[in-house]
């Protein structure tokens, strides 16, 4: 009888387990193909050891451990469920323990339209906890008390069921399966649940969170639930990047610059620069790189690099040093990827919007469907306009906006979850403040959120912004009521982006010079008109569109973006700083809150071809170039805002510092995603539909002939795995920190 309530209790937790991941499945992947064998290979093992464990205790503590076993994972998978149906990525420890406070307080409306969404799956997850309940209780089901006998052969189940996953694994390894790269080598959550299932994940994760991942995970709960939040003398002196006035780069050389630097259509004027040296850099014929052109096929003719060698943006770094500051393999490879990299080359474009303002904005949920001449006529002029970007794409990341914000403000990839937080306790001297703190400009930063979500409070002042929000969050008034600006209705969800900009831009509009970044928040989710206040707001403007509510809430949504940015033009054009400042503005990422079925509707098309669904539109703006916009086919991507706004504002920089380059640099364009899906000028690759769209030139020909394409794919896959561990070692190691003492030292 032993043997058979085993079997009987090891076959259940075996079944009930592949239940859960056939449930989860099927509610986010639907049909898509998946590689089971590791899976069932974990489930002989897990159940094999739960099995063990129960039948091992006594008395009651059998029946709690059982029971705790079974609604452990009912509950994780239901959590799962949820969590993917809202935010397309599945829910990592790191989530829980670093974002749960902030999801709890800012995400409860979602949370529950995602329970209701996934109501009929979560019954399903439910039915088998339930049915045991039942059974156990009415039909007196007794748990089984193993013997020697049954303890050996529970053992063997678990050995089998390692020695399977063990072999699943090497078997990928020697084959470079993908499943294998995105369990191991590099570690693709998303990837690993569509594939192997949520309890790979969950094993995955878990051991991450055990080793490599535990201290620094440790580290951030301690400090997140064990101290009142205090504000450090470094934040309020905009610590993590240069104070203003000060050199972040010390070292780097100074541009040769030519003083004439003219605008498109502004050949014959130089122009003007307010609150610093005048102007420089030139740009002359169109650039270089395929792709790039203007209507006319001109761009001034300043041509200051014309019969010139351009010069290179670099730094003098000590790389001996660095080697020698190396206490581990990481920093090693880090040390010899920089000086292989050669630098990139100033271009046509460099310096041309030097001594000029910026206004940087992470748009909330943006995407080219919103921009209608009828509803948004500012946003279809800001994108239409200045420079046009054809092939423009946003990746959808691990942490959605925190890891939009962080790509769009630091140039790096994403390193699995909350990079922006983990940012805040390295030195980020390569920002956007800190150069424009070399020439004595503060940077002002805005979000219409609460003060402490996602740590804002903490990361943005370390990437050198003198940070506010509009209400405190979690923080006391007396230590950081300054840092709140005021908005009519600051409580609203989403509050409206008009009225941040209303409280904000008095604060400098009437300076000299000045770099501003807003993170906005008014097209956040869930599109509808009784839970958005702002697709309710501007419901009226919208009532005529033939959609489903879901589509015109997002429109509705983002009419209120399209205002805030109307009024910023007006301010701007009436303290006449119009002309002096640039616009930028880009996604955190696509509204993922709808489905694709909904989004495809707001497209009025298809979304299936290649990395459509992350096409988006890029602003990067400046009135002078309305009348003669200057339009780039280049593939190009959030990582590379950074470099390139630093070749326009003619900085000094090291672009080996970064893992997305300049636009404008003449190399191929780039663009990677969370899963290590990629475009390039020559080629479209999704890894996960496993779908491949080469490119053609005017003639019809491939870009990359089918002769070099394996060679050519195999050099792409490189530059994308150099690329991402280069960001994560970057993060990891606070390798910004080993930079500045080796530049010291040069």
């Amino acid at each position: 009888m032993k043997v058979v309530s085993m079997i009987r209790l090891t076959a259940g937790l075996a079944g009930f387990l592949l239940y859960l991941e056939i449930i989860y499945h099927l509610s986010g992947f639907g049909l898509a193909g998946c590689m089971p064998a590791y899976t069932v290979a974990l489930i002989a093992a897990w159940s094999g050891i739960w099995s063990l464990v129960i039948g091992l205790c006594r008395g009651i503590l059998k029946k709690i451990i059982f029971y705790a076993v079974v609604w452990f994972y009912t509950i994780w998978a239901g959590a799962q469920i949820v969590y993917l149906g809202i935010f397309k990525q599945p829910l990592l420890w790191e989530g829980i323990f670093r974002g749960g406070q902030d999801a709890l307080t800012n995400y409860w409306r979602e949370a529950l339209a995602g329970i209701w969404q996934m109501l009929p799956f979560l019954a399903l997850v439910v039915l088998p906890g339930v049915l045991l309940g039942i059974l156990m209780h009415y039909f007196r089901v007794k748990l089984p008390d193993l013997g020697v006998l049954e303890v050996l052969r529970l053992n063997v189940v678990i050995c089998v069921g390692i020695v399977g996953e063990i072999t699943v694994m090497e078997i990928g390894k020697t084959l470079e399966a993908d499943y294998y790269e995105g369990y191991s080598d590099f570690y693709d959550p998303l990837g690993v649940a569509r594939g192997l299932g949520f309890l790979p994940m969950l094993q995955r994760d878990t051991y991450i969170c055990m080793t490599d991942g535990g201290k620094e995970l440790w580290d951030g709960i301690v400090a997140r639930f064990s101290r009142e939040p205090e504000r450090s003398e470094g934040q309020a002196a905009q610590a993590g990047a240069a104070k203003p006035g000060e050199n972040p780069a010390q070292e780097i050389p100074p541009r040769e610059t030519d003083p004439q630097s003219t605008l498109p259509g502004d050949a014959q004027e130089a122009t003007e620069s307010s609150g610093a040296q005048e102007g420089s850099g030139s740009q002359g014929a169109p650039p270089s790189q395929e792709g790039t052109q203007t209507p006319d096929g001109d761009l001034g003719d300043g041509g200051a690099l014309e019969n010139t060698e351009p010069g290179k943006h670099e730094m003098k770094l000590d790389f001996s040093l660095l080697r020698e500051l190396s206490d581990s393999e990481e920093k090693l490879w880090l040390a010899d990827y920089i000086e292989a990299e050669e630098p990139a080359l100033e271009n046509e474009y460099t310096g041309l919007f030097e001594g000029y303002n910026l206004i940087f904005l992470t748009a909330e949920g943006f995407s080219p469907y919103a921009v209608r001449e009828d509803l948004t006529p500012t946003l279809y002029r800001l994108v239409n306009s200045g420079f046009v970007f054809e092939n423009y794409y946003v990746p959808l990341w691990q942490t959605s906006t925190s890891d939009g914000e962080y790509i769009n403000c630091t140039g790096l990839i994403p390193d699995r979850q909350f990079s922006m937080r983990k940012s805040a306790s390295n030195e980020m001297p390569f920002t956007l403040p800190a150069f424009f703190a070399r020439e004595g400009v503060d940077s002002l930063a805005y979000h219409n959120n609460s003060l402490s979500y996602y740590d804002r409070y903490l990361t943005h002042p370390n990437l050198g912004y003198d940070f506010k929000g509009c209400r405190l969050g979690s923080l006391s008034e007396e230590e950081w009521g300054d840092k709140i600006f005021p908005m009519e209705n600051p409580d609203a969800w989403p509050a409206s982006d008009l009225e941040m900009l209303q409280g904000t831009v008095p604060e400098y509009i009437n300076k000299s010079r000045f770099h501003v970044y807003y993170m906005t928040v008014s097209g956040h989710m869930n599109y509808n008109f009784t839970g958005n206040a702002m697709a309710a707001k501007n419901r009226e403007a919208v009532s005529g569109l033939e959609m489903s509510e879901n589509a015109r809430a997002y429109i509705a949504c983002h009419i209120e973006l399209d205002k805030a940015l109307e009024y910023l033009l007006e301010r701007l054009s009436e303290a006449g700083a119009l002309e002096k400042t640039v616009i930028c503005l880009s996604a955190d990422h696509y509204p993922y809150g709808m489905t694709k079925e909904q989004y495809e509707e707001l497209a009025g098309t298809s979304l299936s071809q290649g990395m459509d669904l992350y096409r988006n539109s890029l602003i990067l703006w400046n009135s002078q170039m309305e009348e003669e916009p200057v339009v780039v086919e280049k593939a190009c991507g959030p990582m590379d805002l950074l470099p390139t706004l630093l070749n326009l504002f003619g900085f000094s920089y090291d672009s080996r510092m970064y893992a997305g380059r300049d636009i404008f640099s003449p190399e191929e364009g780039l663009v990677i995603f969370n899963d290590r899906s990629f475009v390039t000028d020559s080629v479209i690759y999704n890894k996960t539909e496993k779908q491949m769209i080469w490119l053609t030139d005017e003639n019809g020909n491939f870009k990359v002939p089918e002769e070099e394409q394996e060679s050519y794919l195999e050099q792409i896959e490189q530059e994308v795995k150099d690329r991402y561990q280069f960001s994560a070692y970057v993060l990891q190691t606070n390798y910004y920190s080993d930079i500045l003492k080796a530049q010291d030292a040069s």
